[in-house]
């Protein structure tokens, strides 16, 4: 990093780089001290003042609701998986069938929020488990992949997350994400290149093992090794 840099140039070159400080997303003690309510009057107002510095004109029809509209859809959409309310309830059963190869969830739409730039995280997520006694609804998994989604992310901590989670809820190790997608911070801005996509992957347990590994990238039809 060059010295000459501004702190507003390296902030920005850091934010390229795609590097979580945590598998955590950082959030602030308090915030959850307004209500969704309350945050969507104070996006609106704030969203307000940046279209009015770029110099739009908010009389006009086609404008004077977007301010609301965009606050009430960070609140209650694109980033409504931010508040641990949302988080889907993961009911588990007995796995009485004795079902004991891996199961796989593949092609989940994911729709998420690149948090350097606020631009659309676009792709597929394909997850898997062993079960170690317990299963859980198919359903859930892409309930899991949409609640952390639904949050200013990089793709690396959406990876871990997901499995974290489906790790604690199922009571195993073995559990394996692979997540490839666009960045439209790269496709639609810097680069534009429309092409690329980012292919991410995280695995525990069993699937650190070559052998289930392989099976498991066979099943999702990806050749390349993680």
């Amino acid at each position: 990093m060059k010295l000459e840099q501004t702190l507003e140039e390296q902030y920005e070159e850091r934010g390229d780089g795609h590097v979580g400080s945590s598998q955590d997303t950082p959030m602030r003690i308090d915030a959850f001290g307004l209500s969704d309510s309350e945050k969507i009057e104070r996006i609106q107002e704030n969203v307000r003042e940046i279209m009015l510095t770029l110099g739009l004109d908010l009389d006009d029809d086609s404008l004077k609701g977007t301010p609301k509209r965009v606050a009430k859809m960070y609140v209650n959409e694109i980033f409504g998986g931010l508040h641990p309310k949302r988080k889907p309830k993961s009911s588990t059963f007995d796995n009485k069938y004795k079902y004991g190869e891996m199961l796989v969830e593949k092609n989940i739409t994911l729709y998420s929020t690149c948090e350097h730039h606020l631009l659309p995280i676009v792709g597929k997520a394909h997850v898997a488990y062993i079960s170690n006694g317990t299963v859980v609804g198919l359903s859930k998994m892409n309930r899991i992949v949409d609640y952390f989604a639904k949050r200013p992310q990089v793709q690396e901590r959406l990876n871990i997350q997901i499995v974290k989670e489906l790790q604690q809820v199922l009571g195993t190790e073995d559990v394996a994400c692979v997540i490839d997608a666009k960045h439209l911070c790269v496709n639609s801005r810097g680069i534009r290149d429309i092409e690329s996509s980012t292919i991410t992957a995280e695995y525990g347990g069993k699937f650190k093992e070559e052998k289930v590994r392989r099976e498991f990238l066979d099943y999702i039809n990806l050749d390349t090794e993680f």
